[in-house]
Protein backbone atom coordinates (compact mmCIF):
# COMPACT_ATOMS: atom_id res chain seq x y z
CA UNK A 1 0.00 0.00 0.00
CA UNK A 2 0.83 3.50 -0.40
CA UNK A 3 -0.19 6.23 1.76
CA UNK A 4 -0.49 9.90 0.93
CA UNK A 5 -2.15 12.22 3.78
CA UNK A 6 -4.94 14.47 3.46
CA UNK A 7 -6.50 16.88 5.19
CA UNK A 8 -9.27 14.44 6.09
CA UNK A 9 -7.18 11.28 5.89
CA UNK A 10 -5.44 8.94 3.68
CA UNK A 11 -5.27 8.31 -0.43
CA UNK A 12 -4.51 4.66 -0.77
CA UNK A 13 -2.45 3.15 -3.77
CA UNK A 14 -2.07 -0.40 -3.69
CA UNK A 15 1.13 -1.52 -4.63
CA UNK A 16 -0.09 -3.84 -7.61
CA UNK A 17 -1.28 -0.09 -9.16
CA UNK A 18 1.82 1.42 -8.36
CA UNK A 19 3.46 -1.30 -10.06
CA UNK A 20 1.24 -1.35 -13.15
CA UNK A 21 1.70 2.46 -13.07
CA UNK A 22 5.12 1.71 -13.61
CA UNK A 23 4.95 -1.08 -16.28
CA UNK A 24 3.41 2.09 -17.99
CA UNK A 25 6.07 3.80 -17.36
CA UNK A 26 8.08 1.29 -19.28
CA UNK A 27 6.43 1.26 -22.04
CA UNK A 28 6.99 4.30 -23.22
CA UNK A 29 11.16 4.81 -22.01
CA UNK A 30 13.06 5.48 -25.32
CA UNK A 31 13.56 8.12 -28.13
CA UNK A 32 15.93 9.56 -30.12
CA UNK A 33 18.52 9.78 -27.00
CA UNK A 34 17.78 7.17 -25.24
CA UNK A 35 17.48 3.51 -26.06
CA UNK A 36 15.72 0.51 -24.99
CA UNK A 37 17.77 -1.31 -21.94
CA UNK A 38 17.18 -4.30 -23.50
CA UNK A 39 17.30 -5.70 -26.72
CA UNK A 40 13.96 -6.45 -28.51
CA UNK A 41 13.94 -9.83 -27.80
CA UNK A 42 13.84 -9.56 -23.66
CA UNK A 43 12.25 -5.88 -23.56
CA UNK A 44 9.16 -8.14 -23.24
CA UNK A 45 10.16 -10.03 -20.15
CA UNK A 46 11.49 -6.28 -18.68
CA UNK A 47 8.58 -4.47 -18.91
CA UNK A 48 6.50 -7.68 -17.42
CA UNK A 49 9.36 -7.48 -14.55
CA UNK A 50 8.51 -3.48 -13.76
CA UNK A 51 4.65 -4.18 -14.40
CA UNK A 52 4.55 -7.23 -11.76
CA UNK A 53 7.22 -6.90 -9.25
CA UNK A 54 4.99 -6.16 -6.62
CA UNK A 55 1.83 -8.90 -7.69
CA UNK A 56 2.81 -10.59 -4.34
CA UNK A 57 1.05 -7.53 -2.62
CA UNK A 58 -2.76 -8.15 -3.63
CA UNK A 59 -4.13 -10.80 -0.93
CA UNK A 60 -2.45 -8.28 1.82
CA UNK A 61 -3.22 -4.81 0.04
CA UNK A 62 -6.66 -6.38 0.10
CA UNK A 63 -7.11 -6.40 4.01
CA UNK A 64 -4.35 -4.12 4.84
CA UNK A 65 -3.06 -3.25 8.03
CA UNK A 66 -2.76 -0.28 10.80
CA UNK A 67 0.31 0.66 12.64
CA UNK A 68 0.89 0.63 16.16
CA UNK A 69 0.69 4.51 15.55
CA UNK A 70 -2.94 3.91 14.20
CA UNK A 71 -2.33 4.83 10.05
CA UNK A 72 -2.71 2.69 7.45
CA UNK A 73 0.37 0.59 7.35
CA UNK A 74 2.50 1.73 3.89
CA UNK A 75 4.85 3.59 1.88
CA UNK A 76 4.81 7.06 1.98
CA UNK A 77 6.65 10.20 1.16
CA UNK A 78 8.86 10.26 4.07
CA UNK A 79 10.41 6.52 3.02
CA UNK A 80 11.50 7.90 -0.28
CA UNK A 81 15.10 7.16 -0.67
CA UNK A 82 15.67 4.56 2.44
CA UNK A 83 13.44 1.72 3.00
CA UNK A 84 13.24 1.92 6.69
CA UNK A 85 9.53 0.51 7.46
CA UNK A 86 10.47 -2.49 9.27
CA UNK A 87 9.38 -0.76 12.45
CA UNK A 88 5.85 -1.11 11.36
CA UNK A 89 5.99 -4.04 9.71
CA UNK A 90 6.51 -7.73 10.74
CA UNK A 91 9.51 -8.90 9.40
CA UNK A 92 8.52 -12.03 8.80
CA UNK A 93 5.79 -11.58 6.84
CA UNK A 94 7.63 -9.03 4.65
CA UNK A 95 10.02 -11.48 3.68
CA UNK A 96 7.09 -13.84 2.62
CA UNK A 97 5.51 -11.04 0.36
CA UNK A 98 8.84 -10.07 -1.38
CA UNK A 99 9.84 -13.83 -1.60
CA UNK A 100 6.62 -14.74 -3.20
CA UNK A 101 7.07 -11.42 -5.57
CA UNK A 102 9.83 -13.56 -7.51
CA UNK A 103 7.83 -16.48 -7.25
CA UNK A 104 4.99 -14.89 -8.74
CA UNK A 105 5.97 -14.45 -11.95
CA UNK A 106 9.27 -17.56 -11.78
CA UNK A 107 7.18 -20.14 -14.00
CA UNK A 108 5.23 -18.26 -16.22
CA UNK A 109 9.10 -15.94 -16.69
CA UNK A 110 11.99 -16.77 -15.26
CA UNK A 111 13.88 -13.97 -16.66
CA UNK A 112 11.58 -11.35 -15.33
CA UNK A 113 12.03 -13.00 -11.82
CA UNK A 114 15.39 -12.64 -12.14
CA UNK A 115 14.77 -9.22 -11.79
CA UNK A 116 11.84 -8.99 -9.28
CA UNK A 117 14.49 -10.85 -7.28
CA UNK A 118 17.55 -8.22 -7.82
CA UNK A 119 14.96 -5.76 -7.11
CA UNK A 120 13.96 -7.66 -3.60
CA UNK A 121 17.58 -8.13 -2.78
CA UNK A 122 18.29 -4.32 -3.19
CA UNK A 123 15.49 -3.39 -1.21
CA UNK A 124 16.92 -5.43 1.25
CA UNK A 125 20.46 -4.43 1.33
CA UNK A 126 21.57 -1.08 -0.39
CA UNK A 127 18.48 0.54 0.19
CA UNK A 128 17.40 -0.83 3.64
CA UNK A 129 17.77 0.79 7.38
CA UNK A 130 18.65 -2.25 8.98
CA UNK A 131 19.23 -0.32 11.92
CA UNK A 132 15.33 -0.90 12.16
CA UNK A 133 15.28 -4.48 11.99
CA UNK A 134 15.50 -5.97 16.01
CA UNK A 135 18.38 -7.96 16.42
CA UNK A 136 16.96 -11.50 16.94
CA UNK A 137 15.21 -10.92 13.43
CA UNK A 138 18.41 -10.32 11.58
CA UNK A 139 19.45 -13.55 10.88
CA UNK A 140 16.25 -14.49 9.15
CA UNK A 141 17.35 -11.39 6.96
CA UNK A 142 20.55 -13.07 6.41
CA UNK A 143 19.36 -16.34 4.89
CA UNK A 144 16.66 -14.47 2.82
CA UNK A 145 19.07 -12.02 1.06
CA UNK A 146 21.28 -15.28 0.66
CA UNK A 147 18.19 -17.53 -0.58
CA UNK A 148 17.49 -14.38 -3.34
CA UNK A 149 20.96 -14.71 -4.32
CA UNK A 150 20.39 -18.42 -4.94
CA UNK A 151 17.38 -18.02 -6.42
CA UNK A 152 18.36 -15.77 -9.32
CA UNK A 153 20.75 -18.62 -10.23
CA UNK A 154 18.48 -21.47 -10.59
CA UNK A 155 15.99 -19.15 -12.57
CA UNK A 156 19.01 -17.85 -14.97
CA UNK A 157 19.80 -21.62 -15.70
CA UNK A 158 16.34 -22.40 -15.94
CA UNK A 159 16.32 -19.74 -19.39
CA UNK A 160 16.28 -21.26 -22.15
CA UNK A 161 18.84 -20.07 -24.79
CA UNK A 162 17.77 -17.15 -26.19
CA UNK A 163 16.97 -15.70 -23.66
CA UNK A 164 20.29 -16.78 -21.79
CA UNK A 165 21.85 -14.78 -24.20
CA UNK A 166 20.55 -11.49 -22.69
CA UNK A 167 21.01 -12.34 -19.02
CA UNK A 168 25.01 -11.50 -18.84
CA UNK A 169 25.65 -10.14 -15.40
CA UNK A 170 26.17 -6.47 -17.34
CA UNK A 171 22.61 -6.93 -18.91
CA UNK A 172 20.41 -7.97 -16.24
CA UNK A 173 22.16 -5.20 -14.52
CA UNK A 174 21.11 -2.47 -17.07
CA UNK A 175 17.75 -3.92 -16.89
CA UNK A 176 17.84 -4.36 -12.89
CA UNK A 177 18.38 -0.15 -12.82
CA UNK A 178 15.89 0.23 -15.38
CA UNK A 179 13.07 -1.74 -13.12
CA UNK A 180 14.43 0.68 -10.24
CA UNK A 181 14.11 3.68 -12.25
CA UNK A 182 10.46 2.74 -12.64
CA UNK A 183 9.54 1.71 -9.47
CA UNK A 184 11.11 4.57 -8.19
CA UNK A 185 9.33 7.39 -10.56
CA UNK A 186 5.87 5.50 -10.04
CA UNK A 187 6.73 5.67 -6.15
CA UNK A 188 7.31 9.62 -6.34
CA UNK A 189 5.09 10.69 -8.50
CA UNK A 190 2.36 8.18 -6.70
CA UNK A 191 3.30 9.72 -3.24
CA UNK A 192 3.39 12.92 -4.60
CA UNK A 193 6.99 13.77 -3.63
CA UNK A 194 7.17 17.68 -3.63
CA UNK A 195 10.24 18.62 -4.46
CA UNK A 196 13.21 17.74 -7.28
CA UNK A 197 14.71 15.04 -6.66
CA UNK A 198 17.05 12.57 -9.41
CA UNK A 199 15.10 9.00 -10.19
CA UNK A 200 17.11 6.27 -9.12
CA UNK A 201 20.26 5.35 -11.35
CA UNK A 202 22.05 6.62 -14.14
CA UNK A 203 20.65 5.69 -17.93
CA UNK A 204 22.70 5.82 -20.97
CA UNK A 205 22.35 7.73 -23.84
CA UNK A 206 22.65 6.46 -27.69
CA UNK A 207 26.66 7.05 -27.08
CA UNK A 208 26.95 5.57 -23.82
CA UNK A 209 27.39 8.44 -22.05
CA UNK A 210 24.73 8.11 -18.49
CA UNK A 211 23.13 10.25 -17.24
CA UNK A 212 21.05 11.62 -14.28
CA UNK A 213 17.33 12.14 -14.40
CA UNK A 214 15.36 14.42 -12.20
CA UNK A 215 11.96 15.11 -11.65
CA UNK A 216 10.44 17.95 -10.89
CA UNK A 217 7.14 18.47 -9.04
CA UNK A 218 5.48 21.23 -10.89
CA UNK A 219 1.70 21.31 -9.58
CA UNK A 220 -1.54 19.75 -10.11
CA UNK A 221 0.09 16.07 -9.81
CA UNK A 222 2.47 17.13 -12.90
CA UNK A 223 6.04 16.43 -12.81
CA UNK A 224 8.81 17.44 -15.00
CA UNK A 225 11.65 15.20 -15.84
CA UNK A 226 15.24 16.12 -17.84
CA UNK A 227 16.63 14.84 -19.43
CA UNK A 228 13.66 13.13 -21.13
CA UNK A 229 13.61 9.68 -21.59
CA UNK A 230 10.14 8.77 -23.17
CA UNK A 231 8.81 8.52 -26.33
CA UNK A 232 6.17 11.65 -26.44
CA UNK A 233 6.76 14.94 -24.91
CA UNK A 234 3.79 14.32 -22.34
CA UNK A 235 1.93 11.73 -21.01
CA UNK A 236 -0.85 11.63 -18.61
CA UNK A 237 -1.80 8.15 -16.44
CA UNK A 238 -4.49 7.87 -14.02
CA UNK A 239 -3.95 4.76 -11.09
CA UNK A 240 -6.97 3.71 -8.74
CA UNK A 241 -6.64 4.99 -5.21
CA UNK A 242 -8.99 5.06 -2.29
CA UNK A 243 -10.12 7.57 0.35
CA UNK A 244 -10.07 6.68 4.05
CA UNK A 245 -10.90 9.51 6.68
CA UNK A 246 -8.81 9.34 9.55
CA UNK A 247 -11.52 8.75 12.13
CA UNK A 248 -11.75 5.31 10.61
CA UNK A 249 -8.42 4.39 11.17
CA UNK A 250 -9.66 4.04 15.24
CA UNK A 251 -9.22 -0.05 15.05
CA UNK A 252 -8.52 -2.49 12.27
CA UNK A 253 -12.06 -3.51 12.03
CA UNK A 254 -13.64 -0.21 11.33
CA UNK A 255 -10.68 0.72 9.09
CA UNK A 256 -10.56 -2.51 6.81
CA UNK A 257 -14.82 -1.82 6.47
CA UNK A 258 -13.70 1.60 5.15
CA UNK A 259 -11.36 0.87 2.89
CA UNK A 260 -13.92 -1.68 1.22
CA UNK A 261 -16.17 0.34 0.91
CA UNK A 262 -14.01 3.54 -0.30
CA UNK A 263 -15.20 4.13 -3.76
CA UNK A 264 -12.47 3.88 -6.42
CA UNK A 265 -11.22 7.42 -7.51
CA UNK A 266 -8.56 8.20 -10.17
CA UNK A 267 -5.33 9.50 -9.32
CA UNK A 268 -3.96 11.53 -12.02
CA UNK A 269 -0.08 12.16 -12.44
CA UNK A 270 1.04 13.69 -15.72
CA UNK A 271 4.81 13.50 -17.29
CA UNK A 272 6.16 16.37 -18.92
CA UNK A 273 9.30 17.09 -20.85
Amino acid sequence: MIRIATETGYTLVSHQEHARLAGRFAAHWGNAVFPAPAAPEAMPHVIAAVARHDDAWAARDAAPFLTREGRPSAFTRELVGTYSAFEEIDLADYLAVRGAATEAVAAEDPFAAILISMHTHNLLTEQADLSTIQPAERPLHAAFVAGQLERQCQLASALPPALAVHATPEKLRRAFEFLQFCDNLSLLTCVGYDRPRPVRHTHPDVTGARHTITCTPTGDSTYHLAPWPFDQPALDFTVPARHVASAACADLVTFRAAYAAAPVTPLIIRLVA
